[in-house]
């Protein structure tokens, strides 16, 4: 009778869990920009997730995600972003590096962007997770060997696309947590703010991708 009764409570505790580690918290609502947290179960970090509409179309959107080396324009903290290997026009690797406030390390890392279309719903994923010893660690840098990030481009109408981007990261090394915080929330925005005023630079203007249905 016991283990009649025991199995669904496991179940039931099981799927509560599940639930509980999809909720995500809004931590800011700025400029039509919305940044969720929540703490990853398995690690204790904060996972990241923005959402917004930006007035472009999926191939200019894809264009500039996949732009690496004009990164640093526009993405928080970034010192540096360099091309590494082009697999295919929609597969490529790139080296970026954070800078962090004094007295921390700077991190960097090696990000495996890989771009796919929904054959339907024409919805884009852009896959980016990191691989740590792609190329050999410097000095003084911290290596980020466990991330990965994941932007979900929506077509919401001609020229509006709706991101939904997705981030977690194992910045490595000890991070006070006012430095965490900033990172989950002025951080993000910040980047999307810029994002909004980069995709409109002529370089992205009049792009049609081969592999991307607008």
């Amino acid at each position: 009778m016991k283990k009649n009764i025991l199995l669904p409570v496991l179940l039931l505790l099981a799927t509560l869990s599940a639930f509980a580690q999809k909720e995500w918290t809004l931590k800011s609502n700025k400029d039509g920009i919305k940044v969720f947290t929540r703490t990853d179960q398995n690690s204790g970090l904060k996972e990241i997730r923005v959402q917004c509409q930006v007035p472009a179309t999926l191939s200019q959107m894809v264009a500039l995600v996949m732009d690496v080396n004009a990164g640093k324009d526009w993405v928080y903290a970034t010192k540096s972003s360099t091309l590494l290997k082009t697999v295919s026009p929609s597969e490529l690797y790139y080296y970026s590096e954070v800078d962090m406030p004094w007295p921390l390390s700077n991190r960097d890392f090696i990000a495996h962007l890989i771009v796919s279309q929904h054959p339907q719903s024409h919805v884009v994923t852009i896959d980016g997770p990191t691989v740590g010893n792609y190329v050999a660690e410097k000095e003084d840098i911290v290596r980020v060997k466990r991330s990965s990030g994941k932007w979900t481009l929506s077509p919401v109408a001609e020229n509006l696309v709706h991101v939904d981007y997705t981030l977690s990261v194992d910045p490595g090394g000890n991070i006070p947590i006012w430095l965490v915080n900033l990172f989950a929330t002025k951080g993000p925005t910040e980047t999307f703010r810029k994002l909004k005023t980069q995709i409109t630079k002529p370089v992205y203007a009049r792009v049609k991708l081969p592999y991307i249905v607008d």
